[in-house]
């Protein structure tokens, strides 16, 4: 038998453009080699056989978080390789088989350490844990006025040599770019950003409803965590979040945890977004699967009560959400299908970041990152590039 070659039958499949009944998926050196019905099965002797025929399982894509900190007590501004192992086999226990490790507002040493370290990590990470699959700047060109948990003595107005000079560090692997369009250099900045093919997201900003519409004409096509430190809706000044909704130009995030929106501001974003325009993050820092307490994010102090974290002045600092949670989150909260979570926490990503050829969904001759769930939408399994990252015992 090769280890390499892996059978998982009889589940429900959440495939790319169909819904399979008792099906099955072949995956051979770390890509899926092949989906179907049972009836269509053929050659089992060769792979490692996960039957589900006793239980009612369901099968969907890896989850994909572009919006992460941290986890298990580990931050990507830590900057050692072990800060990252620990998240990347982390995360699977969540079903997220990828994600943007996600830097903050610190001085430039630490941001060029961090990124050098992500690059490092990218080069020799192994198969049978989440992929990180870039990096996400989340500042530090952003605006004083809503700097939220970022740290205000690094803020910065947008300076596109040094960018280069971080992108250069990076490899190419910066994929998206928090900022503030409205500050000084922003629109040149963001202009810039998609010229580089690098997503540019409003975030930690103060901008008017028309500024984000002059960004979107320079490049602008996404937001960060929506409703959250960024100028709110007002009938007479719709603001940042009134153009997140109305825009269809742009790709929106959302923690999904009921404690950075509310349910029915989630609801409110689904209904004018739609499934194919929402991504659900968890923007989670390292307190995550930790218990309450004292931690630190981005040189700050964060305390921990009842998973909610916060800075000593009470803002709010990261979350502790997992991905998975917010998935079931999102069904309940907005009254969303299945199927419709599933392109929020998957396909919707890949897509964004040119990467649905590889990822996103299940399908033939793609990176076998595979979750299965019961009936109550918990993780029995996770499978990053066709080896197991997480079972449930």
């Amino acid at each position: 038998m090769d280890r390499q070659k892996i059978l998982i039958k009889n589940m429900e499949i959440y495939a790319e453009n169909q819904k399979l009944h008792n099906g099955f998926i072949k995956i051979k050196d770390h890509i899926i080699e092949e989906i179907g019905t049972l009836d269509q099965l053929t050659a089992e002797e060769e792979y490692r056989v996960l039957d589900f025929s006793d239980k009612n399982v369901k099968a969907i894509p890896g989850l994909i978080d572009v919006h992460i900190h941290g986890a298990n007590g580990a931050d990507v501004m830590d900057g050692t390789k072990q800060a990252l192992r620990t998240m990347a086999n982390t995360l699977p226990k969540e079903g997220t088989t990828s994600f943007l490790a996600t830097t903050m507002t610190q001085n430039n040493d630490d941001i060029e350490h961090a990124i050098k370290n992500v690059v490092s990590y990218m080069d020799q990470q192994e198969s049978g844990e989440a992929e990180i699959i870039g990096i996400h700047l989340e500042g530090p060109f952003i605006n004083m006025k809503r700097k939220g948990a970022q740290s205000e003595a690094h803020i910065k107005e947008p300076d596109i040599s040094l960018f280069q000079k971080w992108h250069q560090l990076a490899n190419q692997q910066i994929k998206l770019v928090t900022l503030a369009p409205e500050v000084n250099g922003g629109m040149e900045f963001v202009q810039h950003l998609k010229s580089q093919g690098i997503i540019a997201s409003a975030g930690h900003t103060d901008a008017t409803a028309d500024e984000i519409k002059t960004a979107i004409k320079h490049g602008l096509s996404h937001i960060t965590h929506l409703y959250n430190q960024m100028r709110g809706f007002h009938h007479r000044e719709p603001g940042v979040v009134g153009a997140a909704w109305l825009q269809n130009e742009l790709m929106v995030e959302m923690i999904a945890d009921g404690v950075h929106s509310t349910p029915e501001a989630i609801q409110t974003a689904f209904k004018l977004k739609g499934k194919d325009r929402l991504l659900l993050i968890t923007d989670a820092m390292r307190a995550k699967c930790l218990h309450d307490g004292h931690y630190d994010l981005g040189g700050q102090k964060v305390n921990v009560v009842e998973q909610k974290a916060r800075l000593e002045d009470g803002t709010l600092a990261g979350s502790t959400l997992k991905l998975g949670d917010a998935l079931k989150n999102i069904i309940q909260f907005s009254g969303c299908t299945f199927e419709e979570a599933i392109a929020m926490t998957s396909a919707n990503a890949a897509k964004e970041l040119g990467m649905i050829n590889r990822k996103g969904t299940i399908a033939e001759k793609k990176d076998a990152d595979i979750v299965l769930l019961d009936d109550n939408n918990d993780i029995i399994l996770t499978l990053c590039r066709g080896e197991i990252a997480y079972e449930r015992m």
